[in-house]
């Protein structure tokens, strides 16, 4: 009789350990920390802002030559910003230096998290079933993403596996998923009612549980 008390407060102090190491986290969460860097457009106007957008259209056109006029309209706006102190093309350059660096944190994980035994909401996008139960799917966080907008940044989608399956009567019912989260980046065609869409995803998790958000 001992023997079988000292089993079982043995398992139940080992449930309520993983109870407690399992964390309840957000998307925010798996955002990689943001790094401060100096806006250059910060000081332009309405109007130059759209001056530069002009001018980026017009080289565009020039490389393509889709239009005889594009080069010299847009020399003409480049000596236009020139004339207010603004070199248009150090700023078409910044541009692509800052459009580098976004697309670089939207894909890169946050260590906190990574190796975190987790508990999370999200909406799931069926990659694999058996049957009706989704056994691989991409769990993402707005209800819709990849199928009516873009796809989310890929530290913004995590890469699902659940044998047991879960129930996919709906695309638009939230759950909770429970796992380690581990980053492993992958790409991943997930097709959709219009076509084949790949999507770039950050995270995976070999889940533990899948249930509806409300239970």
């Amino acid at each position: 009789m001992k023997a079988l008390l000292l089993s079982a407060a043995l398992s139940l102090a080992a449930s309520v350990g993983t109870a407690e190491q399992t964390k309840d986290v957000d998307w925010t969460d798996l955002a990689s920390p943001a790094s401060a860097f100096e806006n250059p457009f910060e000081s332009l106007t309405d109007l130059q802002m759209q001056t530069l957008a002009r001018i980026l259209r017009l080289d565009y056109l020039a490389e393509t030559d889709a239009d005889n006029n594009a080069e010299d309209d847009a020399a003409s706006l480049r000596v236009e910003l020139a004339n207010e102190g603004i070199d248009a093309d150090f700023l078409l350059e910044e541009r692509l230096r800052i459009m580098t660096k976004l697309e670089t944190e939207s894909r890169t994980p946050n260590t906190a998290v990574v190796g975190q035994t987790i508990r999370m909401p999200g909406y799931l996008l069926p990659l694999e079933m058996d049957g009706s139960l989704a056994v691989e799917f991409l769990l993402v966080p707005t209800v819709g993403a990849c199928i009516h907008t873009p796809p989310p940044p890929a530290n913004q989608i995590v890469h699902v596996r659940y044998p047991a399956g879960y129930p996919t009567e709906s695309l638009y019912t939230p759950v909770w998923i429970s796992g380690e989260l581990r980053s492993e980046f992958d790409s991943h065609s997930l097709y959709m009612v219009d076509g084949e869409t790949n999507v770039d995803v950050t995270y995976t998790m070999e889940a533990d549980s899948v249930i509806a958000y409300g239970s």
